[in-house]
């Protein structure tokens, strides 16, 4: 029962805001532009402990953007994370249930080594482990009562697994998104099929949508196309300015961004193919959400 009234709660959202809701931009890097230090295993879940009023900040201008969802800091909030800067388990929980929203970073943004962006764990890492990683977090999440959680930059098969398997077993009855990130636009960044990661998620009523986050947005037209052929569930796409993150030299490699016009543009374009939920991740900003939501939401503006 639990289910069906949130699923209609996020179908409402995506039919008032005129058949496509949009998702907010770029976070940690909305925070570094307002000063905030944050190449930190923690990235922007540094700004929880150290800046909260920073954070509030950055929702209301992406608020008054015209994001109709705020993702949250804690994409990188793991409780081993904020263990390892000297707090105890229940200030580290208490960090967690803070949070007005619930972002669930892969376990490759845990390790900040970049492997969320080549599914590559390593032979030791299998399907319980994961669930167990992202069980106490997602506990702790649930009870501060976000809306919607949203599993972001999963690289795998296998961590789409577990996160599905996680919310059968803790009977989550928040409505759920799991978006994967690519670094070629045709495939997981594991280099497994999109078909092959879709298999669990596709299975279960729990996950309401599916779709790509933080890859460059070239690739999400096709990625779009591929998705609608794989999948019944909701559409979500938010990727970033077009940069490129390297997660070992913990910098971004120059390239030809993909401006706010642009981002007008396709955003439009994204819609028509397929898309329900629209916005940005990394190097996108406010500007970027206001240009998305002008041309969803006031079309002959655009």
């Amino acid at each position: 029962m639990g289910i069906q009234k949130e699923r209609t709660l996020l179908e409402d959202l995506i039919k008032k805001a005129g058949g496509c809701a949009v998702i907010d931009g770029g976070f940690a890097t909305q925070l570094e532009k307002h000063g905030a230090t944050i190449n930190d295993p923690l990235w922007s879940a540094l700004c929880l402990i150290k800046d909260p009023d920073l954070i509030k900040r950055v929702h209301l201008e992406y608020l008054e953007a015209g994001a109709d969802i705020l993702v949250t800091s804690s994409y990188q909030a793991t409780l081993p994370g904020f263990l390892s800067r000297g707090l105890s388990a229940e200030e580290g929980e208490l960090y967690n249930r803070a949070l007005v929203a619930a972002s669930i970073g892969s376990y490759g943004a845990y390790l900040a080594d970049g492997s969320e962006y080549s599914g590559c764990y390593g032979p030791d890492v299998n399907l319980e482990k994961l669930k167990d990683f992202h069980r106490r977090r997602l506990q702790v999440l649930v009870k501060a009562g976000p809306d919607l959680l949203a599993f972001e930059t999963i690289p795998n098969k296998l961590e789409a697994q577990a996160c599905v398997e996680l919310l059968e077993e803790e009977n989550i009855n928040i409505p759920s998104w799991i978006c994967f990130s690519s670094v070629d636009g045709e495939n997981a960044p594991s280099g497994e099929s999109f078909q092959q990661c879709l298999e669990a998620i596709n299975k279960s009523d729990r996950v309401k949508a599916v779709g790509i986050n933080c890859a460059p947005p070239h690739f999400i037209e096709s990625l779009i196309c591929k998705f609608k052929e794989l999948t019944e569930k909701l559409i979500a796409v938010y990727p970033n300015s077009g940069e490129v993150w390297d997660g070992r030299a913990k910098r971004w490699l120059p390239s030809t961004c993909f401006d706010d016009d642009k981002f007008e543009l396709f955003a439009t374009r994204w819609h028509n193919l397929g898309a329900s939920l629209i916005g940005g991740c990394c190097r996108t900003t406010p500007s970027t959400i206001q240009a998305i939501s002008k041309a969803l939401k006031n079309p002959e503006q655009s």
